[in-house]
């Protein structure tokens, strides 16, 4: 197959999916929406400029970070929610052009905004996908008239639907979709890679010497509770950091792990505020390999989040036999059982995510219990290997339809 994707090409999620099709032998073409370093075993790589996504830098896993903080993320934010789509026209015209030029079987937007507006304005002669990420429709969908009308246009205009819940097929309903179009629910970013992410002892020694020197100090029987999520402007950091001293105090000794955090002023803030410094350890950007060393050490994860859809963090962490500790949304509800396999919490509740956190750490047949629900639910829905046949065939599908 000759397949083009629209997508932010810095993103990890657009770089699992789009190996799966690399990595099979396909043809593939990218339409970066931002500035990237050339994907490996891709055919042709386009930049194509689309609500400011010239400016600023890149931040963890693909997603804008402005300065200033939480605070400048929302600032930029507004900035192309609103100013944004202005700028989709004349970039709708260079992606038709390229489009044309390059003879494309099937074109698939990887994310609504601002990816599969782009694809449906640009109407292209061949099938169009679009998928839906976690907070296109709880978050940015409402944020302006324009991106609501956008919106509504994209989803009325494409032609099958990939989401990684179930939740968001329900909801573009709401904006659009046609129900008896096609559609594909596996994780967004092209699953798990089980050969990697895996209940294992960690093998420190592949650690980079700048991490390892964050955690040389670490005592054996530590408890150790890793938050992957980085800074973003719907994940509840704040929540996180209030709920620490609370965790401390129930189970003394406990460590807490931070990636992407290093150097974070709004952390060092939090630890400084709250007397932390003992307790957690901010880590750099790590490797995919790295974090699933983390994992490995690790026995809980906490991700109070306010919108979600399937994280890959959520995936790996599960895979690696962390109990989970989520916020209660509709979409992490079709992974987590509440008190079975995971913790549901409140984002905007540090008392509670203690809580939660605390008997996580306290109760090992309960941990033993959820893993064995995760390992299978991981096995089943989302393997890398299985997400790749189901996704091959999904796009074969349309084509002779």
């Amino acid at each position: 197959m000759r397949l083009a994707f629209i997508a932010d090409g810095r993103s990890p999620i657009t770089q699992g999916w789009i190996s799966l099709f690399t990595e099979r032998g396909h043809e593939v073409h990218l339409l970066s929406t931002f500035l990237c370093a050339p994907l490996p075993g891709i055919a042709s790589q386009h930049f194509i400029s689309v609500a400011f996504s010239g400016m600023g830098k890149q931040g963890e896993r693909g997603e804008f970070h402005a300065p200033g903080g939480t605070q400048g993320i929302g600032l930029r934010s507004a900035m192309r929610h609103w100013l944004g789509p202005l700028t989709l026209p004349r970039a709708a015209k260079h992606v038709r052009k390229l489009l044309e030029t390059l003879e494309i079987d099937l074109v698939h937007s990887l994310r609504i905004p601002f990816e599969g507006m782009l694809g449906a304005l640009a109407k292209p002669k061949t099938p169009l996908v679009a998928s839906v990420w976690g907070n296109d429709f709880t978050l940015h969908a409402h944020s302006s008239p324009g991106m609501k009308y956008l919106t509504r246009k994209a989803l009325s205009r494409v032609d099958a639907l990939h989401a990684d819940c179930k939740r968001d097929i329900r909801l573009a309903a709401d904006w659009g979709f046609q129900p008896d179009h096609p559609i594909l629910v596996l994780p967004g970013g092209g699953g798990v890679e089980r050969s990697l992410f895996k209940p294992a002892p960690p093998a420190m020694e592949s650690l980079r010497p700048e991490v390892l020197k964050q955690l040389e100090d670490l005592p054996d029987d530590s408890p150790i509770v890793v938050n992957p999520r980085g800074f973003r402007a719907y994940v509840r950091n704040d929540t996180f950091f209030r709920s620490i001293p609370g965790v401390v105090e129930r189970v003394p000794g406990t460590i807490f792990l931070c990636p992407a955090m290093l150097g974070n002023e709004e952390a060092i803030r939090w630890l400084d505020q709250l007397t932390i410094e003992q307790s957690v350890r901010l880590l750099p950007k790590l490797s995919q390999e790295e974090m699933a060393m983390i994992y490995r050490m690790s026995t809980v994860m906490v991700s109070p989040s306010e919108h979600d859809g399937t994280p890959n963090t959520f995936l790996e962490a599960i895979a690696c036999g962390c109990f989970p500790v989520v916020g209660d949304l509709e979409s992490l509800r079709e992974w987590v059982t509440d008190g079975e396999n995971g913790f549901l919490v409140d984002p905007d509740n540090p008392a509670a995510l203690a809580q939660a956190t605390s008997r996580a750490l306290m109760n090992a047949g309960l941990r033993q219990q959820a893993s064995k629900i995760n390992q299978d639910l991981v096995d089943e829905r989302a393997d890398r290997d299985r997400v790749a046949i189901n996704a091959e065939q999904f796009y074969r599908k349309l084509l002779r339809g």
